[in-house]
């Protein structure tokens, strides 16, 4: 009998081949990396390479978040971009010369699984940019910072859970954006940004404008590439608010902060754009709710000067982890006077000296009397020209591009 079974295991053997294991995850993960250098060494090379690695190359490293602040200025954004100055490039490198990643981590960054909170685009700056990746348990923030540029600083290193992730964890995103008042005076008016001062109605007014962007809406006509069909274009908008005016030097200027889920390319800065066009009487309040409808309107968009990622929510980790007794919270107290003296240091002074220097905004307002806050004439020859299509048969397929767009250059 014993025979018999081993000729019958011999039998559904044949034609089997095994096939060594390959975990679904590190398919998905590897299919879409991004490398920084050609992969162009042999089995050999990499064999030799491993057994070269030192020390630090072997340190058990854990899932740890970053805050961080910078300016903006003269950087062509935070994500790292091959061939081009951006704070991820010089962060990178600051932490390859400290030890705090491999080789293979400068290199290729998914290997610390690096990952920040919100993109920033060219000229934008943050108070409290997050960033999580695996870091060794013991990492001295001050030597890192003596090898950061002086716009470029590391506030603390902190411990968080395994699976954590910056960004798909992240509760809502406060930005601030500083402009001189001269921006809220009638377009009708002759005046000088050293001289103008906003009278209280000008910011009562403008207060009333900016609550009309509150709760849930269509942001289709407030960024590109995005219809309004597109599950994506709704935001949520929790605050939105313009603070008491200050004069810096001889220039009054105003803050606004607005804090929402989630933002879209170029989204908070056409939503400055269109409410300044409203206070200045170039278009009607009622222009803003009808840039939530289908309508494709003509908006202006502000300049990026002045725009600052503020802060980054982490509320339901908090909640859940903050108490564990093993982790801590993601709040910054006992830092905001170090955050606030790097900021009056170095990123509010440089949209001060800019604006009086290039006086983006000023030559800006010049410009909205050229939009027609309407819907644009070629988008109209379009929707006429798709309504005479036929429709019979035709399957509309919408896909939701939310996580990957969110908050690159609002």
């Amino acid at each position: 009998m014993s025979e018999g079974l081993k000729e019958i295991q011999e039998r559904s053997q044949v034609g089997k081949e095994k096939v060594p294991y390959k975990s679904r995850y590190d398919i998905r993960r590897n299919k879409n990396k991004r490398l920084w250098e050609d992969e162009t060494r042999t089995p050999e090379e990499i064999a030799a390479k491993k057994a070269s690695m030192t020390p630090e190359d072997k340190l058990k490293r854990k899932k740890s978040v970053l805050l961080m602040g910078y300016s903006g200025a003269n950087y062509f954004g935070m994500q790292r971009n091959p061939g081009q100055k951006t704070i991820e490039e010089d962060l990178f490198v600051a932490m390859f010369k400290n030890k705090w990643i491999t080789e293979e981590s400068f290199n290729q960054a998914q290997y610390a699984n690096f990952q920040r909170a919100a993109r920033t685009d060219k000229g934008v700056s943050a108070s409290r940019q997050i960033c999580s990746m695996k870091l060794p348990d013991e990492v001295d923030v001050e030597t890192l910072n003596k090898d950061l540029p002086d716009q470029i600083k590391v506030f603390c290193v902190r411990r968080v859970t395994k699976g954590f992730n910056s960004k798909e964890q992240c509760d809502a995103r406060t930005y601030s954006y500083t402009l001189p008042t001269i921006a809220f005076a009638d377009h009708s008016e002759t005046v000088e940004m050293e001289k103008y001062r906003a009278p209280a109605e000008k910011l009562e007014k403008m207060n009333e404008l900016l609550k009309m962007f509150l709760g849930t809406k269509n942001f289709h006509n407030f960024t590109s590439r995005k219809e309004f069909i597109d599950p994506s274009s709704k935001r949520y908008i929790i605050s939105f608010k313009c603070e008491a005016p200050r004069v810096e030097g001889e220039v009054e200027y105003c803050t606004i902060k607005i804090k929402g889920q989630s933002f879209m390319l170029h989204q908070i800065r056409k939503m400055v754009g269109l409410t300044l066009a409203v206070l200045r009487g170039h278009t009607d309040p009622p222009t803003i709710n009808r840039a939530f409808t289908a309508d494709r309107l003509d908006l202006p968009m502000a300049p990026g000067l002045g725009l600052v990622l503020d802060q980054v929510h982490y509320d339901r980790y908090n909640r859940r982890y903050g108490v564990d007794g093993i982790h801590k919270s993601l709040e910054w107290d006992e830092l905001e006077p170090e955050i606030k003296a790097f900021g009056d240091k170095f990123i509010y002074p440089t949209i001060y000296e800019t604006e009086l220097k290039d006086k983006s905004m000023a030559l800006w307002l010049e410009t909205l009397h050229y939009h027609s806050y309407t819907v644009r004439p070629e988008d109209l020859e379009k929707s006429a020209a798709q309504e005479k299509e036929p429709t019979d048969d035709v399957e509309v397929k919408v896909e939701n591009t939310l996580k990957d767009e969110d908050d690159k250059d609002n």
